[in-house]
């Protein structure tokens, strides 16, 4: 069975950060602090924590504690060496609504924690409730870690988290293919996860766009980025039947405007530049690949087209917050705009 090294602690424990543990690659230590709001994060930590525990000894006991519906004494009960001194497992849920009694228990246990157990504290941050029991295991009370699982809210984040999927599964997926996944599941981090999980365990070579086509093209078709992507690409067509297929599906107008506007957002900033990609992408805090579809976005595009694009998604924004009464034509006139590089209702040629 391998050692587990507790975390290194010096003189002045009680002052520095404890280990911030990435929520994939996450190690016991006697107090586990899983805190954040992105629940997929923290129950795939939590249990990776029970298999590593598990694969040291098959015989570990795993116990489930409610902090805010807590019986006194639970805590130390479950901690407890055993007749048979087998490891223990302590998952306490709830900690952000955290009774006193269990707050009372638990700032007692960092004093002296039991050997051989885990105790993995989860706080989701929706309230500063148990705010004193945390500060005590961030500043090395318990011995313990922190596994951060912060929300994935931004595109990049979500790239990151499907792109670490297939890492972490050892699958190759292509650019492209990855980029129409989180488009399609951009509105919740669950399914993505679940559908990346779907292709990994289903397909045995590497994974193209026309696959994830295949599997989830509905998802795909109804995108607010495919709609941005085929006006941005001059596809005038292709676009407003995307536009509409968005709609009929219950497509949210101000989504739809919000994802053309980024995608413009991004193409401004990059335009003109002569950097390389990896430099551009560090000075304007964006990553390589945001930087690469960028620049292949701005083909056709110039100072003027572009500009005159912003001004027409400004417009639609305006319009489908509540300033036009018909939230589908100022959809359809920016999707015009863009598609021709034109103003509206005036030919490109």
């Amino acid at each position: 069975m391998p050692a587990r090294r507790p975390p290194a602690r010096s003189s002045s424990a009680s002052r520095i950060a404890i280990p911030q543990l990435d929520w994939r690659a996450p190690e016991p230590a006697p107090v586990v602090l899983v805190s954040g709001p992105e629940e997929v994060c923290a129950e795939r930590a939590i249990a990776a924590l029970r298999d590593y525990l598990r694969a040291e000894d098959p015989s570990l006991e795993v116990s489930d504690i409610r902090a805010d519906d807590y019986v006194s004494g639970t805590l130390l009960g479950v901690t407890s060496p055993s007749l048979f001194g087998e490891p223990r497992l302590v998952r306490v849920s709830g900690v952000e609504k955290a009774t006193d009694a269990f707050l009372t228990e638990a700032l007692g246990y960092l004093e002296h924690p039991q050997d051989g157990a885990t105790v993995i504290l989860r706080h989701t941050g929706a309230s500063v409730r148990g705010k004193k029991l945390l500060d005590a295991v961030r500043a090395g009370q318990g011995n313990g870690v922190e596994v951060p699982c912060p929300a994935v809210k931004r595109d990049g984040d979500r790239f990151d988290f499907a792109s670490g999927e297939f890492r972490t599964a050892g699958k190759r997926i292509a650019p492209a293919a990855l980029r129409a996944l989180v488009s399609a599941f951009a509105d919740d981090l669950t399914e993505l996860a679940a559908a990346c999980q779907q292709l990994i365990a289903d397909v045995p070579g590497d994974i193209t766009d026309q696959i994830v086509e295949r599997y989830y093209g509905g998802r795909v078709e109804t995108s607010a980025f495919t709609v941005a992507d085929t006006a941005i690409a001059g596809r005038y067509g292709e676009a407003l039947i995307a536009l509409r297929h968005a709609l009929a599906s219950g497509a949210d107008p101000v989504p739809l405007v919000a994802a053309v506007a980024s995608k413009l957002r991004t193409m401004a900033r990059v335009a003109g530049s002569r950097e390389s990609t990896p430099s551009l992408a560090a000075r304007l805090g964006m990553k390589d690949w945001q930087v690469d579809r960028a620049r292949r976005d701005l083909s056709g595009w110039n100072e003027t087209t572009l500009g005159m694009a912003i001004q027409a998604t400004a417009r639609a924004d305006a319009d489908v917050k509540g300033g036009s009464r018909d939230a589908v034509f100022a959809l359809e006139r920016m999707v015009t705009v863009i598609a021709t590089r034109a103003p509206f209702g005036r030919s490109p040629h």
